[in-house]
C-alpha cells in the first residue's frame, strides 16, 4: 500500500491533474478509503470535464491576476455574496473561515496554497481531501446517470456564467472562463449530491461515502455551507437540481431538501425567496418579526438616526421591576422583542459551540447587503446592552431567556460583548423598546416598588415573615392607640378636684 501512495502524492505536489486510470485509494489522511468506493468504477468523467487539480494556480494570462479587487461595475440586481469586511473579520477570523469545505470563487485562491500550508495546518489537508471528494461525486453521478447529465450541467453553467460572476461583490476576472466553469461545476455537484444523499432515500453510494460514515464530517460541511464567503447563488443550484430530479424517485423539491437539512422547514413561508444559504438562515429569523413589505420598505428609507445610545443592563432593569419572559419557547430563531406593563418579552438565546459562527456571518451579510434593515444586528446589539457581566447572564438564564451550553456564564457574556465589535449600525428596530425601558428604569416609583418586592417579598418565607411583622406592628399600634384612648376617657370621667380653701 505504501508504494501506491507515491504516484498520487507526487501528482499532488506537482499539480498534475488526476487522470482517468489513476487510483485514488492511496491518498494520505483519514479520507483515503472514502475517495472512491470499492465497487465504484474509475469513471472518465473527471477527465472529460477537464476538472482542475486542487493546486491549480491562476493563469498569468487571466484578465486580472489579483483576487479581491472590486469589479468595474456593480450589479445591484444580482450581487449578494460578499467578502467579509476586515473591520469584522479581525475580531474573530476563524468565524468566517471554512473548516474543511471551500465553495465558490472567493475561496478559490486558497486551493493554490493548500498543499504547502497543509504541512503546518491540517485544515488545508481537509481542503485538498474535499477537492478530491468533489471529483468523486462528479464521477458518481456520471456513472449512475450517464455522461449526458454532466454535459447538461456544464451547459447551464456556461449559459449563466455572467449571472454567476455578477453575484459576487468582487471581481472574478482573475479566474479564466474555463477554470471558473469547472470550479462551479464541481462545487455545485458536490452540494447537490451531498444534500440529495443526506435528505432523501437515494442512498446509492451513501454507504461508501466517508462523509456519512463520520457524522461530525457532515455536520461540519453544513456549518461551512452557512458561511457568507462560501456561497453559490441559490437560483443556480435550483436550476441545476432539476436535471438531478428528473432521475430521482422522490416527491421532494430541492427547496424541501434544503429546508429540512437546515431544520427550518416549518419556520418559513412557501413564497419566501432567498439568494443563498446564508440569506436563507437570516430570512428565517427576520420572518419571525411579521413585517410587511411596506414596513420593510419604510425601514430602508433615510430617516433620522434611531440607534440605541444607552440601555441599562439586565441586572439594573431587574432592580427597577422589569420582568423577563421567554416570548417564544418553540422558536429559538425568533427576533421578536416587546415591552409592556413592566414585562420584557424576548426570545430565548441559545449559546452553543456554533452560535458565534452563524451569527457573525448573518451580521456580516446584513452589514454588506441589508444595512437599512439589519434586524439580526439590531437584535444582537440589544442583547449586548442587556449583558455586561456574568451576573446578567445568570439572571437571564434563571428567567429562561438564555440557554447556556458553553459552560461558564462568563463565556456567554464575553461572546455577546464581542459580537458587536466592528458593527456599523444605522438604525435599530428596537429603538422604541429601549426608550421605554430606560423611562421605566428612571421612574423612582418603579425602583422603590421593585426594591420593596426584592427585599421583603423575594420568596414565600420572607414574604410571610414580612406580612407577620406588619400584622404584629399594626396590632401593637392598635393596642397602643386603644390604651391612650382608654386613659383619655378615664381622665374625662373622674370628678373635678375640690376648690382650695
Amino acid at each position: 500500500m505504501a508504494k501506491e501512495k507515491q504516484p498520487l502524492m507526487r501528482d499532488l505536489e506537482q499539480g498534475i491533474e488526476l487522470g482517468e486510470n489513476e487510483t485514488r485509494s492511496g491518498h494520505a489522511g483519514r479520507w483515503s478509503e472514502g475517495l472512491i468506493g470499492p465497487q465504484s468504477p474509475k469513471h472518465g468523467t473527471v477527465h472529460k470535464a477537464k476538472v482542475v487539480s486542487v493546486t491549480t494556480k491562476p493563469d498569468s494570462s487571466s484578465r486580472s491576476e489579483i483576487s479581491g479587487i472590486w469589479p468595474s461595475s456593480f450589479s445591484e440586481e444580482y450581487c449578494c455574496i460578499y467578502r467579509v469586511p476586515n473591520r469584522l473579520r479581525r475580531v474573530n477570523p476563524e468565524a468566517y473561515t471554512p473548516q474543511m469545505l471551500l465553495i465558490g470563487p472567493l475561496q478559490h485562491s486558497k486551493k493554490a496554497e493548500a498543499l504547502e500550508l497543509s504541512k503546518t495546518d491540517s485544515r488545508y489537508l481537509d481542503y485538498m481531501n474535499m477537492e478530491l471528494h468533489k471529483k468523486k461525486y462528479l464521477n458518481d453521478i456520471a456513472d449512475i446517470y450517464g455522461d449526458k447529465i454532466v454535459t447538461d450541467l456544464m451547459n447551464i453553467i456556461k449559459t449563466d456564467e455572467k449571472f454567476i460572476r455578477e453575484s459576487y461583490a468582487e471581481s472574478t476576472d482573475w479566474i479564466k472562463s474555463e477554470e471558473f466553469e469547472e470550479m462551479i461545476l464541481l462545487d455545485s455537484v458536490f452540494i447537490l449530491w451531498f444534500f440529495i444523499q443526506a435528505e432523501t432515500n437515494q442512498n446509492i453510494r451513501k454507504g461508501e461515502d466517508i462523509v456519512f460514515w463520520e457524522p461530525c464530517l457532515a455536520t461540519t460541511i453544513l456549518e461551512d455551507l452557512i458561511l457568507l464567503e462560501n456561497q453559490l447563488p441559490y437560483a443556480l443550484l435550483e436550476r441545476l437540481s432539476k436535471k438531478f430530479f428528473l432521475n430521482l424517485t422522490t416527491k421532494d423539491t430541492f427547496r424541501d431538501i434544503i429546508l429540512r437539512a437546515f431544520k427550518v422547514e416549518s419556520k418559513i413561508k412557501e413564497e419566501m425567496k432567498f439568494r443563498h444559504f446564508t440569506d436563507l438562515v437570516r430570512r428565517v429569523r427576520v420572518e419571525t418579526l411579521g413585517l410587511t413589505e411596506e414596513t420593510i420598505r419604510k425601514a430602508k428609507e433615510l430617516d433620522p438616526p434611531t440607534t440605541i445610545k444607552s440601555l441599562h443592563n439586565a441586572d439594573k432593569l431587574d432592580s427597577a421591576g422589569v420582568k423577563f419572559v421567554n416570548v417564544d419557547q418553540k422558536n429559538e430563531l425568533s427576533l421578536l422583542i416587546d415591552f409592556e406593563d413592566g414585562i420584557l418579552k424576548i426570545p430565548c438565546f441559545i449559546a452553543e459551540d456554533n452560535t458565534e459562527r452563524i451569527l457573525r456571518n448573518l451580521m456580516a451579510l446584513e452589514q454588506c447587503h441589508y444595512p437599512g434593515t439589519a434586524f439580526v444586528c439590531n437584535y444582537i446589539v440589544f442583547l449586548d446592552f442587556l449583558i455586561d457581566t456574568e451576573q446578567d447572564v445568570d439572571l437571564l438564564v434563571k428567567k429562561g431567556v438564555i440557554k447556556n451550553w458553553l459552560g461558564h456564564q462568563e463565556s456567554v457574556a464575553k461572546m455577546v460583548n464581542k459580537l458587536c465589535l466592528g458593527l456599523v449600525e444605522f438604525k435599530s428596530h428596537y429603538y422604541d423598546i429601549a426608550t421605554r425601558l430606560n423611562n421605566h428604569y428612571d421612574s423612582r416609583c418603579n425602583r422603590s416598588i421593585a426594591t420593596l418586592r426584592r427585599v421583603y417579598f423575594k420568596d414565600l418565607w420572607t414574604g410571610t415573615a414580612t406580612v407577620a411583622a406588619v400584622v404584629i406592628l399594626l396590632l401593637t399600634l392598635i393596642g397602643t392607640v386603644a390604651s391612650v384612648l382608654q386613659v383619655t376617657q378615664s381622665d374625662d370621667k373622674s370628678p373635678p378636684a375640690p376648690p382650695l380653701a
